[in-house]
């Protein structure tokens, strides 16, 4: 590990001035390391990158690198036309697009974390159901077929009319993961509740003694009629930016911040904001800002930003709390438009967000059309997600709003 998350909370208590000239000498190492014509600049044409955009200008005045733009089709067109106005913007596309990463992969639900044990454990449910002999003890092997029903603990089935259960599925779990035997063990005793804190699979664990990475929440995703995974933007994000990478030479900065997810916080713990021995090398000079710091500099600087967000004003509904984020006394921020401009079919974090503030319920307002094709039935050429929505608030006792 490089730093701490000591380190981290003491870096993003900082003076958002002191956080500009840090980022910018992260900035200038990169840049001095593989030259102007050797990085670019990854721009989805939201606030973050714009403003790592205008560090960038400040720190290298009249520099020629290319913002990258990954035109996925799923930006908001507002989004595409920003992006165009710099003439340093050079757009590429996916080879996938979303209707068929969705029907490859699945629908990018809950987060990215929570998605990859999800699609994990169906695929290793859908494994052990097919597979006609599992080992179940180190003498007997016997043609098991599993399958769930109520994931209430009593419903493990086998094939031969004996009964699993937790303990005696958590054991082969257990036993295949020793042995190396394949699957996502690990994953879908996540799903189940059943992984230890020191990576051990056991049933009916007290809950001080789960992973911090157990996603029983979610595990009645197990028997979704429809697939669920974090594949999306590997596909119509990171594919394309690597290929553009290995044909240019070129090595990527990014507008990420640690606060943004605990996985992007483990990420910087382990590799600081510079990622020079990466595979693929990346800059994220920015990651210990939070997203106050970057209402904030825009504020202060009058960068402009997509007209999407609206106007930039006082969130005279929060104290010293502001998108769960620490204000550090300072007068909170809020776009009055969108919140997010990311991809408009992402589902990460629509089960928190609040009544009147949904994504989807913005978009109908904003893009009826863009919203009805989302929310439409496959038959009628749509991506079905009322369907999907509907069926996650009846089974996961959630309110996604639509």
């Amino acid at each position: 590990m490089k730093h701490t998350i000591d380190e981290l909370r003491q870096w993003q208590s900082l003076p958002l001035s002191i956080k500009e000239r840090m980022s910018m000498q992260r900035i200038r190492d990169w840049v001095h390391e593989y030259g102007e014509e050797g990085v670019y600049i990854s721009y989805s044409g939201g606030k973050d990158s714009t403003v790592l955009s205008h560090l960038v200008d400040r720190t290298f005045p009249g520099n020629k690198i290319p913002r990258l733009f990954v035109d996925t089709g799923l930006e908001y067109p507002e989004i595409r036309q920003f992006a165009r106005q710099d003439p340093r913007c050079v757009f590429i596309k996916p080879k996938m697009n979303f209707r068929q990463v969705i029907e490859k992969h699945g629908y990018p639900l809950i987060s990215k974390e929570v998605s990859e044990a999800i699609e994990g454990a169906q695929k290793y449910l859908q494994k052990l159901i097919d597979e006609s002999k599992i080992l179940t003890d180190r003498q007997t092997e016997l043609p098991y077929k599993y399958f769930f029903d109520k994931l209430n603990g009593t419903g493990v089935y086998a094939k031969s009319g004996g009964r699993l259960n937790e303990e005696e599925l958590a054991t082969l779990l257990s036993q295949r993961m020793k042995e190396r035997k394949g699957g996502s063990n690990q994953r879908l005793a996540q799903m189940l509740g059943w992984l230890t804190d020191n990576g051990e699979i056991k049933a009916n664990i007290p809950s001080e003694d789960k992973s911090a990475y157990s996603q029983e929440r979610y595990k009645f995703f197990l028997r979704a009629p429809f697939k669920v995974s974090n594949k999306c933007c590997n596909e119509m994000k990171k594919k394309p930016a690597h290929e553009y990478s290995r044909k240019t030479g070129r090595v990527a900065m990014t507008g990420e911040m640690a606060d943004e997810s605990r996985l992007r916080t483990q990420k910087w713990l382990q590799n600081g904001c510079n990622g020079f021995d990466l595979k693929y090398p990346k800059s994220t000079p920015m990651a210990f800002w939070t997203n106050q710091d970057v209402l904030k500099y825009i504020k202060e600087n009058q960068v402009q930003i997509c007209s999407v967000y609206g106007e930039i004003a006082v969130d005279y509904d929060k104290d010293e709390q502001c998108e769960g984020q620490m204000c550090f006394g300072e007068q909170s921020l809020k776009t009055t438009g969108c919140k997010r401009t990311g991809c408009m079919f992402c589902g990460f974090g629509c089960h928190l967000e609040k009544e009147g503030e949904g994504r989807f319920e913005l978009l109908k307002k904003t893009h009826p059309q863009v919203y009805d094709y989302i929310m439409r039935p496959k038959e009628k050429g749509g991506l079905n997600y009322k369907e999907v929505i509907d069926w996650i608030n009846q089974n996961g006792d959630m309110n996604i709003r639509y």
